[in-house]
């Protein structure tokens, strides 16, 4: 789902291209290869034969929302709907063993979990223009022996727009680019907020918190609230981010692909980090309601070190075709009430099948033609 009111100044068509480029895609060890990303996909192709198709009140449904975003954004064929630019990353997480307080799942046991993710940009356009306001996703898949997973989307957003499915849908047709000006209706903006003042709010808390310099140096948040469960059975509301080790390298100059060029360079030249902070929730924090943040002075607990070890061009057979279902939970997490999350899980599971029945297009962005 979006996560913004995206303002894109590229509507150029998408153009076809000719080849995909060869280079070889460097891996910590033989593990975290073709077979793990094998795996990934046949989760989708099994869980994906039944999703729930109803998000909201009425007759708002994943069809519906999807339809909405092919109405914003036009129809972008073999691509996602919602942060259809992007590039495939592969790694590993190290977990230290702390995690194990709140959570009995395979991640947080001390040692090493093969990880497939995917940098994006929010919104519908593949060939949409880099722009350091538009909000930024981080897609991750964990795979663990015996098959079981930990998908999770995150953002670099301190808290999401919507607290609603159908506020998540008014949000959308709110951004339509209308008319010569290239921009979406004023008049439509002001009526979606007086309608929806927890986005209002959610829009001020952001600002208050401008984004970085790029992928690389951004905090990448579940947004979202689940429970962790330990092995006591003790169940602890939890939100997660990913805090970076590093800095980003400057924007390109490149007016299209000014923040994923310095991702690219900077991934090759070697591997870049991030902790996992835990957060813990009190029985005071909303836990339905991702527009709300949660008290500064809560308890943090690192649980160890994701690194990303390789880049390659988003394409058919990678990440590309990874449905990050936020509903992909191992043993010892657990959805909370947030009524988002059932949504982006239909909304996710839709969008998965409609693009891999489309013809698979080259992508915008080619990692072995970044010099």
């Amino acid at each position: 789902m979006s996560d913004a009111l995206v303002r894109v100044t590229d509507d150029r068509p998408h153009q076809r291209r000719t080849s995909w480029g060869c280079a070889s895609v460097r891996r910590r060890n033989l593990v975290l290869g073709t077979a793990v990303v094998g795996g990934f996909l046949a989760v989708d192709l099994g869980a994906l034969l039944y999703v729930n198709n109803r998000i909201g009140p009425a007759r708002l449904t994943s069809q519906v929302l999807l339809d909405g975003f092919e109405e914003v954004f036009g129809r972008q064929l073999g691509f996602r709907r919602n942060h259809a630019k992007g590039v495939v990353v592969e790694g590993y997480f190290d977990s230290n063993g702390n995690g194990r307080e709140l959570s009995k799942a395979a991640v947080f046991r001390p040692g090493s979990t093969p990880v497939v993710g995917r940098f994006s940009l929010s919104g519908g356009y593949p060939a949409m223009e880099d722009s350091p306001t538009i909000p930024r996703g981080l897609g991750l898949a964990f795979g663990f022996p015996g098959g079981q997973q930990w998908r999770t989307a995150m953002m670099n957003l301190t808290v999401f727009l919507d607290n609603s499915p159908q506020g998540f849908y008014d949000r959308l047709l709110a951004s339509k680019v209308v008319g010569a000006t290239g921009e979406p209706d004023p008049a439509a903006i002001a009526r979606f907020l007086a309608n929806h003042p927890e986005t209002a709010r959610a829009i001020a808390i952001n600002e208050a918190h401008p984004p970085t310099a790029g992928f690389a140096d951004s905090t990448y948040r579940s947004l979202i609230a689940f429970y962790f469960v330990n092995e006591s059975g003790t169940r602890t509301p939890v939100r997660w981010s990913l805090v970076p080790l590093q800095r980003a390298l400057p924007p390109s100059m490149d007016p299209h692909n000014g923040l994923f060029i310095p991702l690219i360079r900077q991934m090759r030249a070697s591997p870049l980090r991030w902790r996992l902070m835990l957060t813990v929730g009190a029985p005071s924090d909303p836990v339905d309601d991702a527009t709300l943040p949660w008290h500064v002075d809560r308890r943090v607990i690192d649980a160890g070190l994701l690194t990303l070890t390789s880049i390659e061009t988003d394409r058919p057979g990678n990440a590309r075709d990874i449905n990050f279902d936020p509903l992909v939970l191992p043993e010892g997490i657990e959805p909370s009430d947030d009524p988002l999350l059932s949504a982006r899980s239909a909304v996710y599971g839709a969008s998965y099948r409609r693009r891999t029945g489309e013809p698979e297009l080259l992508p915008i962005i080619d990692v072995d033609e970044v010099s």
